[in-house]
């Protein structure tokens, strides 16, 4: 193992063994078994996709389908947040690419919305990183991958570790030092590309004594693919952690994130096939400000028991300028006042904290040892939304107003919750894992929606949405070999009522005052594991049931619209990845690898049932292609890598009505099919030194992934074409 070359590992042993720690901020010692003695995940290692152990700190992770992506060794473009390559190896992911700097990262499953993947809990070393996790759950800050360590993705049952999703978990866990073993150490990582791609990644790591710490700033801009795509990232990170001893370390982290990007505007379906870089906005921009501070704290009682609490905060800013009407309206110069037109600017204010505090321990019934995780989660959060303000006639970032804005509203959301989950290890084989999750959730609304004709002010109706309930869930796990497994789980799931559907005008709509969170379950069973070194697999069938989902109609004879739950919706079918190496299966070759590789995912995702004056029941859900295929080949002699990657996405609707035919505006119509294909090689010199290059959509494939109503189009958004990049990275 080299000194320098290991992110971290996972040491696990047999039975009766303890688990060592998997990361210095998390350190776990229970029993697995049925696992490889040892598995061993780092820079010198050509695998970037790995099965999560049973445990991890204070979580378990055990009858879960999920995954585990290694950033160093993905065999992609990190630089700009490619999620099509990050995550090829993770079936049945619908990935969004309708942004070329990799600032807003869009991804789904299973036939949910893949909107800032809002359908998922998306976290930064355990804690919330989206605006609000109750009642807006837009992610609109991610890391810059660069500087993360590994990605865990966990679906279904997550439900009951970590709360509000569909979807599952996304966890980024960031670089922290732990892996360096002298006071200071000096990364460096430059890229160039196409579109006047430049990215400047510095971070400076170490460990003496007591103290490990990392700090990283990270800078990247570029033109975009399409016109007027510029864009600009600034970030940066500090984490410091104090081992006060052998049990208790304390860390202390924040990350500040800046970013400012020029929105293209949306196009026609005729506007694309005619030229999908041209763009008819040149007057949009988006700027954001995201501080994550945290602290962490993490004690090992005895050999047993681990404790983990982290006191956390997201305060955000979400800042637009534009011109947002229908891509069919000209953004041009007014013949009477011979300037532009007014913009329009929405400003969002996110100041949000919480507290997370877990226990584990191990305990015997008989002679078998069992294992109990629970927890609580307190949280506020406070959003202030001013939008539709008179904005300026200019082309350049700024979001000065003239008057006030007509729509000031304030958002709260408050939760309590407590969970449990436990291993029964009923024999050296079975495993049966049950949970259960209670939540308290209050949100609120207050302010000013609008005015009248006659400049009155329209007061939001005074709504308070304040319930409590529990989730429950089951997994189990049973061991065919001592490296493949059989799993599966059924648990509940809920998505709370969001902020937009407390905003009601009430001069034109109502909110049902019986307006439930949307209620459900998931189910997973599946087959996975490793065959010896060189074929690991994972299979399995789901079921995602997502009742009480909330929309918006008319009813029957009335002349207002109504906010209520409007159906439920079925989603149903097969995620499958499977990675093979034959060098290693048919040789003892200790320097050459070639790895074929594919991910699968089929999703039959239907509106079940709906409300007497909505019309869904029957089709199929918006945003949800049946087929999503992903896989590749890796060939590699001692540290040159080459990797071929194909993409294909079936088509999909962009609407529940299941408009086929495109509007004249691009906002509805079907998503066409498409399929990309990229190349990326990596020659690692030593340790310290390698270089890494990229072709994106070699073939420059004319594609688009999404359509939109309002920001950031309106319109159907293009994904880039053919892309270039070479990134230079050394250690010191």
């Amino acid at each position: 193992m080299s000194k320098g070359g290991i992110i971290f590992c996972f040491i696990v042993a047999t039975a009766n063994c303890l688990q060592a720690q998997t990361n210095k901020k998390e350190t776990d010692s229970t029993q697995v078994k049925n696992l490889p003695d040892v598995t061993v995940v780092g820079r010198n290692s050509k695998s970037d996709y790995q099965q999560m152990p049973e445990i991890v700190g204070t979580n378990i992770y055990a009858g879960k389908k999920n995954a585990l992506i290694v950033l160093d060794n993905v065999q992609g473009n990190i630089v700009t947040n490619n999620m099509r390559q990050v995550l090829a190896k993770v079936p049945g992911i619908h990935i969004w690419e309708s942004d070329p700097s990799g600032i807003q990262i869009g991804i789904a499953a299973r036939g949910l919305s893949p909107n800032r993947s809002w359908e998922f809990n998306v976290r930064q070393n355990g804690y919330d990183i989206a605006a609000d996790p109750f009642g807006y759950p837009e992610a609109y800050y991610n890391p810059q991958l660069q500087a993360v360590q590994r990605i865990e993705i966990v679906r279904g049952q997550g439900s009951l570790q970590y709360g509000p999703q569909f979807g599952g978990l996304i966890n980024y866990i960031l670089r922290n030092g732990s892996e360096i073993n002298k006071p200071i150490e000096f990364e460096t990582q430059q890229t160039v590309g196409s579109n006047g791609l430049f990215n400047s990644y510095n971070a400076i790591g170490g460990k003496k004594g007591k103290i490990h710490y990392y700090t990283f700033f990270d800078h990247r801009n570029g033109d975009g693919w399409r016109q007027n795509s510029r864009y600009y990232t600034n970030a940066g990170y500090g984490t410091v952690t104090y081992n006060f001893s052998n049990k208790f370390s304390l860390t202390a982290e924040v990350m500040r994130s800046h970013i400012r990007s020029q929105q293209p505007g949306g196009l026609t379906d005729v506007q694309i096939k005619q030229d999908a870089q041209q763009s008819f906005r040149s007057r949009n921009w988006f700027d954001i400000t995201w501080t994550t501070p945290a602290l962490i704290a993490n004690y090992q009682f005895n050999e047993k028991t681990r404790w983990n609490t982290k006191l956390f905060g997201t305060i955000g800013n979400r800042n637009s300028v534009g011109f947002l009407q229908s891509i069919t309206t000209k953004d041009s110069i007014n013949a009477t006042t011979l300037n532009y037109n007014s913009r329009v600017v929405n400003l969002d204010q996110y100041r949000n904290y919480g507290l997370e505090s877990r226990i584990i321990t191990d305990y015997h019934l008989g002679k078998m040892k069992n294992t109990l995780s629970g927890g609580i989660r307190l949280y506020t959060g406070t959003t202030t939304r001013q939008a539709d303000g008179k904005g300026t006639t200019g082309t350049t970032y700024d979001v000065s107003v003239t008057g006030n804005y007509p729509r000031d509203i304030t958002f709260e959301s408050k939760n309590i919750a407590a969970f449990a989950e436990n291993i029964f290890r009923i024999t050296d084989k079975f495993l049966i894992i049950p949970g259960i999750r209670y939540e308290w959730l209050e949100g609120s609304s207050s302010g000013r929606n609008g005015y009248t004709s006659g400049r009155a002010e329209i007061i939001l109706q005074n709504i308070t949405r304040s319930r409590s309930f529990l989730l429950t869930g089951i997994g189990t796990e049973y061991h065919i070999t001592k490296s493949t497994e059989i799993y599966g789980n059924i648990s509940q799931a809920y998505r709370p009522i969001q902020f937009a559907n407390l905003q009601a005008p009430p001069t034109t709509d109502l909110v049902d005052p019986d307006l439930k969170d949307a209620k459900g379950y998931n189910i997973d069973l599946g087959y996975r594991g490793k065959v010896k070194n060189y074929l690991q697999f994972d299979v399995s069938g789901f079921y995602l049931q997502y009742n009480n989902r909330v929309g918006t109609i008319t009813p029957t004879g009335a002349t207002y619209r109504l906010i209520t739950n409007v159906g439920a919706s079925t989603s149903k079918g097969f995620e499958g990845y499977v990675e093979f190496n034959p060098v290693r299966a048919f040789t003892k070759s200790q320097h050459t690898d070639v790895i074929f590789f594919a991910s699968y995912g089929n999703t039959d995702a239907k509106y079940s049932g709906d409300h007497k004056d909505a019309n869904t029941k029957g089709k199929k859900v918006e945003n949800a292609p049946v087929n999503i295929f992903r896989g590749g080949i890796t060939a590699g002699y001692k540290g040159f890598l080459l990797t071929t990657q194909i993409s294909s996405v079936g088509e999909t609707f962009s609407d529940a009505n299941n408009t086929v035919a495109a509007s004249a505006n691009g906002n509805t119509g079907l998503i066409p099919s498409y399929t990309v294909m990229d190349l990326t090689a990596t020659y690692k010199f030593n340790k310290c030194l390698n270089i890494k290059a990229g072709i994106n959509n070699l073939f420059d494939e004319r594609y688009f992934t999404r359509r939109a109503g309002g920001y950031p189009g309106p319109g159907a958004l293009p994904a880039d074409g053919r892309t270039v990049f070479i990134s230079v990275g050394a250690k010191f």
